[in-house]
């Protein structure tokens, strides 16, 4: 599953296998996951395994990396562009240990426990501090950069959330674009056809994507197809290439590597570890 905002693991018994993209890796207690927005991403548990997840705005984030290096920025745009160059692997997993992934438990168990009572505005200041006391451990760990060195980097693996933000408005061609390939994203879209929906030209119809979403329009639409192909892999025995055209993919071949780029593995053994996680559920 891929989601608009970035996800912060932490797995506290047992162990899985993550898959995202950068393949297969196995996590255990100690263990702590970070996401950016939109990255696909899956485990299969070995046994059983338990996480508490915190789902963070991009724009909280952003706000805190502006006021965190405030001596060095000038405002919360250029703290945007900031974030998209230090913070360039999409997906991490960070390898605290037990003992100091054990000091978080009580902080994300309060802060669950607030979360749940949904009372912001009374809650905000207690949960402000018990964020900030899990970022503080976990931060030092979380891989940074001042340039790509990876195939799995990108430019933007913070993208914008498809709402009116602070920093820059969403343009409604960006979002009118993103609602017409999650209608139907097994229908063949191209650029052009797009910017001729939107009312835009084609380099304008790109660009704004890029910018509201951070992927181009072309690979927002594989992550919709790869997610949906992995939901049919879980829930069907359709055969894979039939999988495949469902989700708009005519050739299976390039269905299989598009599937592998975002997932991390193939198809058939995505299908055969999430029927042994279902079988070891159920046994």
């Amino acid at each position: 599953m891929a989601y608009d905002c970035v996800r912060i693991v932490v797995i506290r018994s047992g162990s899985a296998i993550l898959l995202s993209e950068f393949g297969q890796k196995p996590v255990k207690v100690g263990d702590v996951i970070v996401l950016g927005a939109s990255v696909l991403c899956g485990s299969e548990p070995e046994s059983y395994v338990t996480a508490t997840t915190i789902y963070a705005d991009t724009d909280y984030v952003v706000d805190q990396v502006f006021w965190q290096h405030v001596g060095l920025l000038s405002d919360r745009l250029e703290a945007q562009d900031f974030v998209a160059t230090i913070y360039t692997e999409p997906a991490q997993v960070l390898r605290l240990g037990e003992d100091r992934a054990g000091s978080l438990m009580p902080w994300l168990d309060e802060l669950v426990a607030l979360s749940i009572e949904n009372r912001p505005v009374e809650n905000f200041y207690r949960m402000q501090a018990l964020w900030f006391s899990i970022t503080h451990v976990i931060a030092p760990y979380i891989k940074t950069s001042t340039m790509r060195t990876s195939p799995t980097e990108r430019a933007r693996p913070w993208p914008t959330q498809p709402r009116h933000r602070r920093f820059t408005p969403l343009r409604a061609e960006a979002r009118r674009a993103a609602e017409l390939l999650r209608a139907d994203p097994e229908h063949r879209w191209s650029v052009d056809e797009l910017a001729e929906a939107v009312h835009l030209s084609r380099s304008q119809v790109f660009r704004v994507f890029v910018e509201a979403y951070g992927k181009t329009p072309i690979a927002y639409l594989t992550m919709l197809r790869t997610e949906r192909m992995a939901g049919l892999l879980r829930s069907t025995d359709a055969p894979i290439a039939l999988i495949a055209r469902k989700v708009g993919w005519g050739d299976p071949d390039f269905a299989a590597r598009q599937f592998r780029r975002g997932i991390g593995i193939t198809p058939s053994k995505y299908r055969t570890m999430s029927r042994a996680g279902t079988a070891s559920m159920t046994g």
